[in-house]
């Protein structure tokens, strides 16, 4: 049985840099555990790393949120705590400058999973982002969110993130 992590965007930035909140950080142990459960199973690992540049604030992200961030090479896009020391340079890495990865999406075309679980940061955008081109590109697979490992700056957000979720038979651990 071949499963897939996903850790999505446990960066510096959002959790403890420029668009930090109080929470994220407790992530942090569960998530390196979940990290070392699935390669303890020889199971594929992977990471997306939400990443902009100087132009960021010109961009329509940047114009809506308006909060420079995961700037390349910066403190800030660089993973939080034990998770960097978590990653292998055997991992497969997403670079990403929008909320869903279109690389992502096109590796799990080509990659297919028994299940597929879904970490980190932020629920209401990027993890829902991402689980959704989870779902729409291994529709047979189970796709997992796990819901005491991820969180968002506005509680109310993450509850609706969840709910939409499950509604899209995102499973909710």
């Amino acid at each position: 049985m071949s499963k897939c992590l996903i850790v999505v965007d446990y960066q510096n930035d959002f959790v403890n840099g420029s668009l930090g909140f109080s929470g994220a950080e407790l992530l942090e142990k569960g998530i390196i555990a979940k990290i070392n459960e699935y390669r303890e199973s020889a199971d594929t690992v992977l990471f997306t790393f939400d990443t902009h540049y100087d132009d960021y604030l010109s961009t329509l992200e940047g114009k809506n949120l308006p909060v420079s961030h995961c700037l390349e090479g910066s403190q800030g896009h660089k993973l939080y705590g034990g998770v960097a020391d978590a990653i292998k340079d055997t991992d497969k890495v997403f670079i990403k400058n929008t909320f869903g990865s279109d690389e992502l999406f096109i590796y799990l075309k080509k990659h297919k999973f028994d299940s597929i679980e879904l970490v980190g940061l932020v629920s209401n955008i990027c993890v829902i982002a991402n689980a959704v081109l989870a779902k729409t590109a291994q529709p047979e697979a189970p796709v997992t969110v796990d819901s005491s490992l991820t969180a968002s700056f506005d509680n109310e957000l993450h509850d609706a993130a969840l709910k939409v979720m499950k509604g899209l038979q995102i499973s909710l651990l």
